[in-house]
This record gives C-alpha cells, sequence and structure tokens, in this order.
C-alpha cells in the first residue's frame, strides 16, 4: 500500500489551506486499498474553488493517474474512460477527430469525476444542462469496498446523488461519456455591449431564441445608472461553411500548449479598487469585440491560457462568490445585490453574469433563473459581508454553488438547499460510516450522523 504524504492543500482560491495526507491511486485495486484510510475523499486537478477537495488531518486521494480512455464508439459518440482524464485530454484526442464535450466550464483542467462531483455547467445551460446530461453512467467504489454501475436505470439513486454531491458517495472509477459532434472548433460570436442592467435583461431576453451560448462580463463596481452594465458575448457552433477561406485551412484547430505563466504570488496591494477599474476597461475593451468567430480555446476558456492565474490574488487568497436566483424579481434583486457588492469596500473582480434553465439532481447547483459569479479577494471586511449578502441571496430564493463556496454557514446551506435531507438518506444508505469526509462536508453538514 502506498505510503501517504502530508501536504498542505487548497482549492483554486488558495483559500482555506489544510494539511492533508494525500495518497495517488493508480488503478481500481489502489483505491480500495486507500479505503482504509477512516476519512478520505478524491481529488481531480484541484479546480474546486474552496474546501471541497481538502480533508484536514484526514486522506485526500489525488485520482489524476486515474486518466486512460477504455472504449471509443465513434458511431454513437460515446467515450468510455477513468474518471481521472480531463477534459483537456478529451478534446486533444477526440477534437481532431470531430467530437467535443457536450457540456465545458470556465476551464478546461476539469477531471471527469469533478465534473460530476461539481456537476458543472457552461454557457448553455439554458440549452443544454448541466454536466448529467452528459453522463450515461458511472462505475463507483463505496464505502464497503463495493463496486457499483450507476445510471438512469441503474442505482437511480446514487447517479442523481452523486451530481452535485461533492465527492462525498464514493470514489468514481469510470464513466460513459456522450460527446459532441463538431464541424469546426470555432463559434460564431456577437459581442454587444450593455448600457445597464435593464438593457442586459433586455438583450438576453432577445438573444436567447437566436444564440445557443451567452454569457456577460457585469462591471460590479458601477453605480446608479450605469449599474449592471457591462459586455454580452454570444456564439454557436460554426459549421464549415461558415468559416472564412483562412480558418477553413484548419477547422478543427487546437489549443496551444505552452502558456504565459504567473511564477509567484502577487502581493496584497495589487489588486484593489483603482486596478481593478483599470482591468475593467482592458476587459470591456477586450469582449466588445468586433471579430465575428472565435476558437473554441478563447470562447470556452479563456483564462487558461494563463498557468497559474490564481496567484494573482496574493498569498492570501480568493473565493469565487456564484449564485442563481429565480427569474421573478430578479431584476429588483439583481439590483439590490449589485448595490450591496459596490458599496461593501471589498475589491470584486471578474465578474460573470448568464441566465439558466430548469435544475435537475438533489445538490446540483442550477435552477431557471439568473446567475452570478463574482471574485473577491480574502480580507476581514469579507469575511464580515458574506454572511449579509447570504441572507439577501437566500431571502431572494437563491442558492450558492457548492462547487465553488468556501464561507457558507450550515444553517443558510441548508435553507437554501431544503432537498438535502433527500441527500443525506441516500448517504446513509451507502456510507453510514462516514468514510467519504472532508472539510466542506463538516462545514455543511453533509457528514453521515
Amino acid at each position: 500500500m502506498e505510503i501517504a504524504r502530508k501536504k498542505r492543500l487548497a482549492g483554486w482560491g488558495n483559500y482555506p489551506v489544510a494539511e492533508s495526507f494525500t495518497v495517488n491511486p493508480r488503478d481500481e485495486g489502489d483505491a480500495k486499498a486507500d479505503l482504509s484510510n477512516n476519512s478520505i475523499v478524491a481529488r481531480g486537478l484541484g479546480r474546486s474553488y474552496g474546501d471541497q477537495a481538502v480533508n484536514e488531518n484526514n486522506y485526500v486521494a489525488i485520482c489524476t493517474k486515474l486518466n486512460h480512455f477504455l472504449h471509443w464508439d465513434e458511431k454513437e459518440g460515446i467515450l468510455e474512460c477513468e474518471a481521472g482524464v480531463s477534459l483537456e485530454e478529451i478534446i486533444t484526442v477526440f477534437g481532431p477527430k470531430g467530437w467535443m464535450p457536450m457540456i465545458c466550464p470556465g476551464t478546461k483542467f476539469v477531471t471527469i469525476g469533478g465534473a460530476i462531483a461539481n456537476d458543472i455547467h457552461g454557457k448553455a445551460h439554458h440549452i443544454d444542462g448541466s454536466f448529467v446530461n452528459s453522463v450515461l453512467s458511472f462505475t463507483i467504489l463505496l464505502a464497503d469496498g463495493q463496486v457499483l454501475e450507476a445510471s438512469r436505470t441503474e442505482n437511480t439513486d446514487l447517479f442523481w446523488a452523486n451530481f452535485g454531491g461533492l465527492g462525498l458517495l464514493g470514489v468514481i472509477l469510470r464513466a460513459r461519456l456522450k460527446l459532441r459532434k463538431i464541424e469546426t472548433t470555432y463559434f460564431k460570436t456577437k459581442s454587444i455591449k450593455i448600457k445597464n442592467l435593464d438593457h442586459m435583461l433586455e438583450a438576453l431576453d432577445q438573444y436567447d431564441t437566436e444564440y445557443n451560448y451567452s454569457v456577460a462580463w457585469i462591471d460590479a463596481l458601477a453605480k446608479g445608472s450605469k449599474l449592471g452594465s457591462g459586455v454580452l458575448s454570444l456564439g454557436n457552433a460554426a459549421t464549415l461553411n461558415d468559416l472564412p477561406e483562412k480558418l477553413k485551412a484548419d477547422p478543427l484547430k487546437l489549443h496551444k500548449t505552452g502558456k504565459l505563466k504567473i511564477p509567484f504570488f502577487f502581493p496584497s496591494f495589487a489588486l484593489n479598487g483603482l486596478t481593478v477599474r483599470m482591468l475593467n476597461r482592458v476587459i470591456a475593451f477586450v469582449q466588445n469585440s468586433p471579430k465575428q468567430f472565435a476558437h473554441y480555446e478563447k470562447f470556452f476558456f479563456p483564462l487558461d491560457a494563463i498557468n497559474d492565474w490564481n496567484k494573482g490574488y496574493g498569498k492570501r487568497g480568493f473565493i469565487q462568490y456564484q449564485f442563481v436566483i429565480p427569474e421573478d424579481q430578479g431584476k429588483k434583486n439583481l439590483t439590490e445585490i449589485l448595490e450591496m457588492i459596490a458599496g461593501s469596500g471589498c475589491t470584486p473582480f471578474l465578474n460573470v453574469f448568464k441566465r439558466m434553465g430548469d435544475g435537475q439532481g438533489i445538490l446540483s447547483f442550477p435552477f431557471k433563473g439568473y446567475t452570478l459569479a463574482i471574485d473577491f479577494p480574502v480580507t476581514k471586511e469579507l469575511l464580515e459581508f458574506t454572511p449579509r449578502l447570504d441572507a439577501k441571496v437566500l431571502s431572494a430564493g437563491g442558492r450558492l454553488y457548492l462547487g465553488k463556496d468556501a464561507l457558507l454557514q450550515e444553517s443558510t446551506f441548508k435553507a437554501m438547499y431544503p432537498q438535502h435531507q433527500e441527500w443525506m438518506a441516500i448517504k446513509r444508505k451507502y456510507d453510514p460510516d462516514n468514510r467519504f469526509s472532508s472539510n466542506i462536508s463538516r462545514r455543511l453538514g453533509l457528514d453521515a450522523r
């Protein structure tokens, strides 16, 4: 059995940091052996932002070596692979064959196991839904050593509870995925400069049926008549006939592997009101691009071009605060939330706004409404502000994305997710001794008891 090593681990936000004992299973046998550790959680590439895949003074199974392709059905576009395979690896191998993952979030450096645990979503959630819609079945190692197949027709409770279940029901070993057939790796795009929140919501309504993909950048420091201003970016997959001759020469072009790199943590004073306003102007200029076609790398994963971009927030770390609220009273509630953020004294950065479609699953985050994701550097003021923001989101009928959360309190979580009781019944059924545990499970009361 592999000797565990104690490491300081954190999510992508570098907050909070916890010392955990790490193991690196290479196959199913290794994963079963690791179950001898009383408290363990699986971890992929560490792109969850908070404490989802850390386990203070307990065990973390880093599953990135479980990354083999097992079977490919080109006729049906069905891939069977181990759960440590990343979206980046799928794109690299199958993009040139004319296939892409059905659901792409803001980074391609996500494992399939992590995508299931967080039920990731992308710019087309209102059309495509979340990651569960691309998964046909998966194989999971349970606390008692059993290995079960879960799908919409077999062990259905286990299937649905794992999407958004934060890896707390077992170690996902393998999955069968449906990929999307493509003609090119480009998108036909349109950018609209947005004056204010009224204009933003009107534009979403206007273009919802015309474009499958939509996402907006919002200037969260804007106030008054400019509240909610920003840039709305729209897109549809480009066919081969859509492309200009220059792009037709390599219609299935892949992303570059060489990237810029932030080699060290920025000093804490680097992000302040002045620098964020300057950066907002740059982002607005870049987002409001007149170009008609965009490569998937820039369209889906713009920040992937910079290695370790999270270091730009400094050693104190940051959180990504993402919430969804219903469309009913959406304008009123968004106005109040944006005003709270602008007047909070905190420094919001990289503010992404979009519309979501109908929800699925038990602890899965999305439901029909508006979602906003905001990066905040961690400060004393932020720790005092987020409980007030949580209360406002809750009063609006909304909830936070557990896959990014780092600060939510147990009572607020349970009010936001009343279906947690259904999920807990499944947890007690498959993991009554609470073998699978993590910092977030203890913080939110998701441990079996």
